[in-house]
Formats: structure tokens, C-alpha cells, sequence
């Protein structure tokens, strides 16, 4: 337990600061999901939407420094080559 203002505060802000990352993780992977159901579900129309709604989401997340810009470049060029596979298999 802090006994120190600063660290009392730092204890808050990373507090407040955690549920509002964690938020932010949830969003992410949730989009990442839509996308992925509807690549399961062979639906290339409903992919395509789902990873056009999904790609600012990420850029957002990548850019606030909740993930990493590699990572957030990576699940998008994963996602891409999931509906560029089911567009040839169709």
C-alpha cells in the first residue's frame, strides 16, 4: 500500500487507466471475431464489411499503444489472406 501521494495517485490513474485498456482490448478482439465468423461461414460479402468495420478499430487500438503496430499490421494481413483464400475457393 503507497504511502506517498504520487504513488496513491499513480495507483488511481493505472487503475483507470487498465479498465479503459482492457476496453479497448475487448473491442479489438471482437471485431477480429465478426470477421472471422464470417469467413467461417464462407459469407465473402459479409467478411469484406465486417474487416472494412474492423480495420480503423485496429489502426485506433495500434496507434493509442494498446497493441503494438506490428501486431495490429499482422492481424490485418491474416484477416486479408483468410478472404483472399475464400474469394479463390469460391
Amino acid at each position: 500500500m503507497p504511502n506517498i501521494a504520487s504513488a496513491k495517485k499513480r495507483v488511481r490513474q493505472s487503475e483507470k487507466n487498465r479498465v479503459h485498456n482492457r476496453h479497448l482490448r475487448t473491442r479489438l478482439r471482437t471485431q477480429v471475431k465478426n470477421v472471422l465468423k464470417a469467413i467461417a461461414a464462407g459469407d465473402r460479402e459479409a467478411a469484406i464489411a465486417a474487416f472494412n468495420v474492423a480495420v480503423p478499430v485496429i489502426d485506433s487500438i495500434a496507434d493509442k499503444g494498446i497493441v503494438h503496430k506490428n501486431k495490429a499490421a499482422r492481424h490485418k494481413s491474416r484477416l486479408n489472406a483468410h478472404i483472399k483464400a475464400l474469394q479463390a475457393s469460391a
